[in-house]
């Protein structure tokens, strides 16, 4: 995510200073896992800076660790710490291996109460540093009680990484919660995020979301949404919150057409009726 700012003879020194100051320091890597069958995704987070990093859901080890392996090895990260979502085997059961396969034996794990060998739990509101990047945690029990959003920033760029509660015209199951606690999840606690904060989900699940969505709902946010998913076998990180709150069904339950598909008006009655929807659609 770094801006590269080509400097040539015709930029004057003060337009590339300008530039220069706003340049992202926080950066993104998308390792997916199992494609094809769960479609997770781990996400390395790199403060640029400093090269400290997180690594956030490496659930399979075969396939992040020697993504960072070789990071560690040219130098280009410093990792501090796994991060998890929640406790589930696909998000937190590659932890200890993990530890293992990097030599790592002590590497911090921060998450739910439940994680696998989690050493830190931040209470809701609060977080830590990854060089530069300030990280909150959101606690958003439902589809496990212990899930987690992680929300990120530094200097205008902002992200969360949001495990399955939130999907791109989705969310989670209520494994361990119901419809009260994910609409609290949804559009109290996440809602409240900036609108151009980054969504980073922890499945690539957007295709199937959507056709629920086209039944439901079928606004130019949502054919815009569905269109992108056609095209494009990867959709993490590139819409925001605001964007969900227009094309996904779970954050509009202001809606007419949504009271009017679920019979319900009351915010609580809706989600849990949406949800009870897509379990069984097909």
């Amino acid at each position: 995510m770094n801006a590269f700012i080509a400097r040539t003879s015709l930029a004057p020194r003060h337009v590339y200073r300008q530039f220069a100051a706003v340049t992202r320091k926080m950066h993104i890597k998308s390792i997916p896992m199992w494609t094809g069958s769960s479609d997770n995704y781990a996400y390395l987070v790199v403060d640029d800076n400093s090269k400290d990093a997180v690594i956030i859901d490496p659930a399979n080890p075969e396939e992040v660790a020697p993504v960072l392996k070789k990071a560690i090895d040219d130098g280009s990260i410093k990792l501090t710490a796994i991060v998890n979502t929640h406790h589930h085997w696909d998000h937190a059961g590659g932890n200890t291996k993990l530890r293992t396969a990097l030599g790592l034996p002590n590497l911090e794990i921060i998450g739910g109460k439940d994680c696998e060998k989690v050493n830190k739990t931040p209470a809701h509101g609060e977080g830590f540093n990854i060089g530069s990047i300030a990280v909150k945690a959101l606690h958003t029990p439902c589809h496990t009680q212990d899930s987690i959003c992680w929300f990120m920033q530094d200097g205008d760029d902002k992200v969360v990484f949001t495990g399955d509660t939130l999907f791109h015209g989705g969310c989670g199951r209520f494994f361990e919660g119901n419809g009260a606690e994910m609409h609290k999840a949804l559009n109290e606690t996440l809602a409240a995020l900036p609108d151009e904060t980054r969504v980073f989900p922890g499945h690539e699940y957007t295709k199937s979301n959507v056709k629920f969505c086209m039944s439901v709902l079928q606004s130019e946010a949502v054919k815009a949404l569905s269109a992108f998913a056609d095209k494009n076998q990867e959709t993490q990180g590139k819409f925001t919150i605001g964007d969900e709150k227009k094309h996904n069904v779970f954050m509009r339950p202001q809606d007419p057409e949504i009271q009017k598909a679920t019979g319900e008006t009351d915010p609580v009655a809706i989600m849990t009726k949406l949800r009870e929807m897509k379990n069984s659609f097909k």
